[in-house]
C-alpha cells in the first residue's frame, strides 16, 4: 500500500513543476444539491488533468538508462496528455497507445506535446494489450495510468491540498477509472482525517470497481460520455486501497453524467469533461446523502469534446423545456404561417425551426402538418405557448424528446 509518506514525498517531486490548484466554494452547486460544496479544478493544469500529478512523479524518478530507453502509455487522452508533456519537459521520448475511439480533440493535443499517438483497439483493454506489446518489443519503460506507486502517489496530493485549505469537508466524491485517483485521495484524506468519508462515482455503463469490491457481474461495455472512467479492468494496488478506504461506490446513468457536465459550464462557468463532471453527478443521483454536509468534489479533467459539449447543452435545454418541438394541424394556404409567427413572437417564444408536411393521410389535402422548434422560458412558459395554440384550433401536440436536435 502506497503511504502517507509516499505522497508527501511526491508533492515535494511535483513542486514547481505541477500547479496547485484552488479549491473554491461553489455556491451555486450547493443551492442544486443542497450541500455545502467545494471544487477542486484540476481542470487548470497545463494538460487541463489531474494526471499531470501521478505523471511527473513516475517520470522523475526514472533512471537515465530508461530515460534514454523511452516511455510508453496507454490512455484515452488524459493520462497521455501527462505523459507527454512530462516527457517532453524532461527530455524523454514517448510513445502514447490511444483507443481508436478517443475524441479528436484529445489525441490531437497529445500529437502536440511532441509524442508519437498510436491508435489501436476499440477499448482501453484492447489500447493497453497492444501498448503492452509495444513495450516488450522496443525494450520501453511502461507508465501504467494508475496501477502504479508512484502515479497513486501524486494523484494523493490532491487531497492534501483539499483538506489544507478546507479541513472541515466531510466527505470526498472522487471519480472512478482504473482507481490511481481515488486511491491516492483516500489514502491522504484518511491519513490526514480519519473520520472523512470517501465516496467513488462510476458510469453505470462501466462499473469495473463495483464488481470488484462487491463480487458483481454488471456488465461494463458502451458508448459513455465520460470516457475517461471508462475503464473495464481496475488495478491490483488501486482495488487494495478502495476496499479499505473507501465507504461506497455510486453509479451514475448518462442523462445525469451530462447535466452535470451542463451544470459545470453553466453554472460555475468550468469546463467539465464528462468523468470530471462525474462527482457532481453522483451527488444529483443521491442528493439526500449530501444533503446538509460539507462535500469535496473534483473536477478532475476539462478536455471534452466541442461537439459533444454543444450537444449536451442542447440536450439540457430541451430535458428543461428551454427548447420545445410540436407539431400543429393548420390549413395550408397563404399567410396562415405568418399567423403563426406572429403569435409565436406575442407569446415571447424563439422560433428555431420549421418545417411543413403536406402529404400526410391524416390531414385533409387543403391541409397541412407544421413543425415548430421554439425555445421558451421554462416548462410553464412551454405549456403556456401550447395551450393558445390549442385555443386556436390548432391541436397541437408535443414532439418526441430530441426531436429538436434532428
Amino acid at each position: 500500500m502506497v503511504t502517507i509518506a509516499d505522497i508527501d514525498a511526491a508533492r515535494r517531486t511535483i513542486a514547481g513543476h505541477v500547479l496547485p490548484t484552488p479549491l473554491l466554494p461553489a455556491p451555486p452547486l450547493s443551492v442544486l444539491t443542497g450541500a455545502e460544496v467545494f471544487v477542486k479544478y484540476e481542470n487548470l493544469q497545463v494538460t487541463n488533468s489531474f494526471k499531470e500529478r501521478g505523471a511527473c512523479v513516475k517520470l522523475a524518478a526514472l533512471s537515465a538508462d530508461e530515460r534514454r530507453r523511452g516511455v510508453i502509455a496507454m490512455s484515452a487522452g488524459n493520462h497521455a496528455q501527462a505523459v507527454a508533456y512530462h516527457a517532453r519537459r524532461l527530455g524523454i521520448p514517448a510513445t502514447i497507445v490511444m483507443p481508436v475511439t478517443t475524441p479528436f480533440v484529445k489525441v490531437k493535443a497529445t500529437k502536440a506535446l511532441g509524442a508519437a499517438v498510436v491508435l489501436d483497439g476499440e477499448t482501453l483493454a484492447a489500447a493497453q494489450a497492444h501498448a503492452e506489446e509495444v513495450a516488450a518489443a522496443r525494450n520501453l519503460v511502461w507508465v501504467h495510468p494508475y496501477d502504479d506507486p508512484r502515479i497513486i502517489a501524486g494523484q494523493g496530493t490532491i487531497a492534501l491540498e483539499m483538506l489544507e485549505v478546507e479541513p472541515h469537508l466531510d466527505v470526498l466524491v472522487v471519480p472512478i477509472g482504473g482507481g490511481g485517483l481515488i486511491a491516492g485521495c483516500a489514502i491522504a484524506a484518511r491519513a490526514q482525517k480519519p473520520a472523512i468519508e470517501i465516496v467513488g462515482v462510476e458510469s453505470a455503463l462501466y462499473p469495473s470497481m463495483w464488481n470488484a469490491v462487491h463480487d458483481g457481474n454488471k456488465p461494463c461495455g458502451g458508448a459513455t460520455v465520460a470516457e475517461g472512467i471508462a475503464v473495464a479492468n481496475v488495478g491490483k494496488l488501486t482495488l487494495q486501497a478502495v476496499r479499505q478506504l473507501v465507504g461506497d461506490i455510486i453509479l451514475v446513468d448518462e442523462p445525469l453524467i451530462e447535466r452535470a457536465v451542463n451544470a459545470f459550464l453553466t453554472l460555475q462557468k468550468a469546463m467539465a469533461e464528462g468523468a470530471g463532471a462525474a462527482g457532481l453527478a453522483a451527488m444529483l443521483a443521491e442528493p439526500e446523502r449530501f444533503r446538509g454536509r460539507s462535500v469535496g468534489l473534483i473536477l478532475c479533467g476539462g478536455n471534452i469534446d466541442p461537439r459533444i459539449l454543444a450537444s449536451i447543452m442542447v440536450r439540457e435545454l430541451e430535458r428543461a423545456d428551454r427548447i420545445v418541438s410540436f407539431r400543429l394541424t393548420i390549413p395550408d394556404r397563404p399567410g396562415i404561417l405568418g399567423q403563426i409567427a406572429t403569435k409565436l413572437g406575442r407569446l415571447g417564444a424563439n422560433i428555431l425551426g420549421v418545417e411543413h408536411h403536406r402529404l400526410f393521410l391524416d390531414v385533409p389535402a387543403k391541409g397541412a402538418k407544421l413543425d415548430v422548434t421554439v425555445e421558451t422560458r421554462d416548462a410553464g412558459h412551454a405549456e403556456e405557448i401550447l395551450r393558445a395554440f390549442a385555443a386556436d384550433g390548432y391541436r397541437p401536440v408535443r414532439m418526441p424528446s430530441g426531436a429538436a436536435l434532428e
